[in-house]
């Protein structure tokens, strides 16, 4: 097949989506298929894909960034030229004046496209009044007009078929399983940030929909005996840390909360794999987190909400607390601290549900069959 991926944005500093895009491309050029990927230079670095032979990367010039709507009016002359050399067209996101463009070219050229929106669906999670509109004058059209909407979890899925889509499919993120296989020695991320004691992690965006308000409200309830341990939030710094602080400052927690900014991948693992446990008590997350999952790789506890715990919950890989019910968080926390067999068997559900499930391999398969029902016509 040739297939045209394209994400308005290509930086990993973004995220899950552009590492989505990314090792799905990796996969469907592994077994032989021809991708391009088409973008914007918004963020772009070209080293990022470097290392993907036989790639076709199309980064078009930007004019402006409103709320990462990126505008590439140079794009359209680029579709216009090259369109018809594609099989089937992937759309990475749904709120995007790309996909404004690319919706009616496919249409016009009868080529099927993919909307794959990364858990983006939601409108009241925030950026509500843009969403509301965006999808007044295209959104609808987009997710109403796609052969085939990918969702990310079932709980996606359900407002993806709100906005009409004709046909949803549940596929699970993948991940790069070869990581977790290697023996990674203990301490490295402790020396790199100077903790000497035990800690608990929170990674990901800094955003008040994540709950980590609450992380620090309940790791300020623990029990005397818990004095000596740090809580670590790990992610890009902005200016929600200083909502954050306020709180930590509250609760006199300056000397216990350590923030490290953005982290690289390799970083990410030695931080799982020196954490206690890691906790994402999230409001909206499509159902599923993929720092929860490669935490149990790291043979490292979790505790998720059911937003971020759609697979954990059905497969008892670890604890399930209510978003913003921060006495729930302090005891599974110390639940999480104290029984040890609990934890263990959890864990092990946990891994045994990933190897089987979440290789890109695996998940690449499954959208290479949704491909061709798409061509075939089938649904």
């Amino acid at each position: 097949m040739n297939i045209l991926q394209v994400i308005p944005y290509f930086a990993f500093a973004r995220g899950g989506d552009v590492n989505v895009c990314y090792n799905l491309t990796k996969q469907l050029i592994k077994q032989g298929h021809n991708v391009t990927i088409l973008t914007t230079t918004f963020d772009y670095d070209k080293e990022d894909t470097d290392n993907i032979e036989n790639l076709k990367m199309i980064p078009i010039e930007y004019k402006f960034n409103l709320s990462l709507f990126i505008y590439s009016p140079k794009m359209k002359k680029w579709l216009k030229e090259h369109i018809t050399e594609y099989d089937i067209i992937h759309l990475h996101e749904l709120r995007s004046y790309q996909n404004n463009i690319i919706i009616n070219l496919a249409k016009k050229h009868n080529i099927p496209y993919i909307l794959q929106p990364h858990a983006s669906t939601p409108k009241d999670v925030n950026k509500q009044l843009f969403k509301e509109v965006y999808d007044f004058f295209y959104g609808n059209k987009i997710m109403q007009n796609a052969t085939t909407t990918i969702a990310v979890s079932n709980e996606e899925a359900y407002y993806d078929k709100k906005m009409k889509a004709k046909d949803v499919q549940v596929v699970y993120n993948g991940m790069n399983l070869d990581e977790f296989k290697k023996e990674v020695p203990p301490g490295i991320f402790k020396r790199k940030y100077n903790i000497e004691s035990k800690y608990l992690l929170y990674l990901g965006r800094l955003d008040k929909l994540k709950g980590i308000n609450y992380i620090i409200e309940a790791f300020s309830l623990l029990p005397d005996k818990y004095d000596e341990y740090k809580l670590v939030i790990a992610g890009r710094i902005n200016s929600y840390k200083e909502e954050l602080d306020k709180i930590i400052e509250r609760k006199n927690l300056q000397d216990r909360i350590i923030f490290t900014d953005y982290l690289t991948e390799e970083d990410k693992l030695y931080a799982y794999n020196d954490a206690e446990m890691f906790i994402n008590p999230v409001k909206y997350m499509g159902g599923v987190s993929i720092t929860v999952f490669e935490s149990i790789l790291s043979n490292t506890p979790v505790i998720v909400t059911p937003e971020s715990g759609e697979v954990i919950e059905k497969i008892d890989a670890g604890l399930i607390v209510e978003y913003a019910n921060v006495e729930q968080l302090k005891d599974a926390i110390i639940r999480t601290f104290e029984d040890e067999d609990l934890i263990k068997r959890q864990l092990k559900n946990g891994q045994d549900y990933i190897y089987n499930n979440l290789s890109w391999k695996t998940v690449t398969d499954k959208i290479i069959a949704i491909y061709e029902n798409a061509l075939n016509g089938d649904k």
